[in-house]
């Protein structure tokens, strides 16, 4: 910590000594077939991953998808009933949790109430036997660090949530570890200290270097700040991206529903050639462009547009209704959802089915919209993603 104590929170990933004399790909992280178990039932099922070292991956699923529980057996506070975790290479299973390379950010900070700022970051390194004055010093780097030296004397009930949690953050970094897990770390605080704190985070992660692991359910966190998502449902992964990937290409019903925002159809393919796939759903007709690997004329599939893809226009032009193409629908709108610097227009399909689009830009123009109005809806064939599981 002492090489980088000196260097400002809000600087970039050009890093100091301590991270660049730092070797690259420490903190890799692999799991292979890592199964976790409770009265027999998989909260962890069969999971295959690789983090590379130095990357930040986030574990994003709803509650109870095995996330929590996959972060807990990387640090050691759970036992791994099948398969291998290797850190760098070696194999890490049975290894105590004070004796890995490895420290945690709990979801509530598990900070010491009675204990000053000070003391809780020095605790770890007490565990580990270290002198009075080694450990002392150690922590005031830590301290100086995430900007926590004024405050070294209080107790957490005197912090903010945002201390609280650099609080937490100095303490597990005060071990130098070379990976770093955090679950569910901004889920106590306000959301404008979130989008502060995430921040904080990323650029801390760049500074470095070292692998971080970060355990949420929220998807906007995860699109922040990850190098690399991985999607989780019912134990297993759905999906392992960058956040661009993961976000505008779904592999999956499951992954496209839970990114939020996807327009999903239903549908059956009724042609294939040249680069496109055609869709006819319900009163509505897709094209995408598809090479056709994996799908066959007359199969039913799902086809997922994002609400940000679609745009928006009046559906009547010289007071004649327009004609519509594949990739078009004239809709009813039925709410505005007016979210300052976008709107959502929330619009009904003459079968019932709703679609939604994401508007950005122009917002001023769908303020004085009229619910009941007709729209027409529109895509390109890029923005259709085949689900073919």
């Amino acid at each position: 910590m002492a090489a980088i104590a000196t260097q400002d929170m809000d600087q970039t990933a050009a890093a100091g000594p301590a991270a660049s004399d730092r070797p690259k790909g420490k903190g890799t992280v692999e799991l292979r077939g890592v199964t976790k178990r409770f009265d027999g039932i998989a909260a962890v099922d069969h999971v295959d991953l690789t983090v590379p070292g130095g990357s930040y991956v986030v574990l994003l699923g709803p509650s109870g998808c095995g996330k929590t529980t996959l972060l807990r057996m990387l640090g050691g506070h759970a036992t791994i009933d099948e398969g291998e975790f290797l850190l760098d290479g070696v194999r890490t299973n049975d290894v105590p949790p004070a004796r890995r390379d490895i420290s945690t950010v709990f979801q509530h900070y598990g900070l010491f109430p009675h204990k000053s700022v000070r003391d809780n970051v020095e605790f770890g390194l007490k565990m580990r036997g270290l002198p009075r004055d080694a450990r002392r010093r150690r922590a005031e780097e830590a301290l100086t660090f995430l900007d926590l030296t004024p405050m070294a004397d209080r107790r957490p009930r005197q912090l903010s949530g945002g201390q609280q949690q650099r609080v937490a953050l100095a303490r597990a970094l005060v071990t130098e570890p070379t990976v770093l897990l955090l679950d569910e770390p901004l889920g106590d605080l306000d959301r404008l200290l979130q989008l502060r704190m995430r921040v904080e985070l990323r650029a801390l992660q760049r500074r470095l270097r070292i692998t971080f692991i970060h355990v949420t359910h929220n998807q906007e966190e995860a699109l922040a700040i990850a190098d690399q998502i991985v999607v989780m449902q019912d134990g297993r992964i759905q999906q392992v991206g960058s956040p661009q990937d993961v976000y505008r290409h779904p592999v999956n019903l499951f992954t496209s529903g839970f990114m939020g925002d996807n327009n999903v159809v239903p549908g059956r393919v009724s042609a294939i050639g040249d680069g496109e796939v055609w869709v006819e759903g319900d009163g509505l007709s897709l094209l995408a462009r598809h090479d056709g690997a994996g799908v066959a004329v007359g199969q039913n599939l799902h086809a997922s547009v994002r609400a940000s893809s679609v745009s928006a226009k009046p559906a009547i032009a010289n007071g004649n209704a327009l004609p519509e193409r594949p990739n078009e629908v004239v809709a009813t709108l039925i709410f505005l959802e007016y979210l300052g610097d976008i709107v959502k227009l929330h619009c009904r399909l003459a079968n019932g089915q709703t679609v939604v689009a994401k508007r950005a830009e122009n917002v001023r123009a769908w303020e004085g919209l009229v619910e009941g109005e007709m729209v027409r809806l529109e895509w390109e064939p890029e923005d259709v993603q085949l689900l073919l599981a």
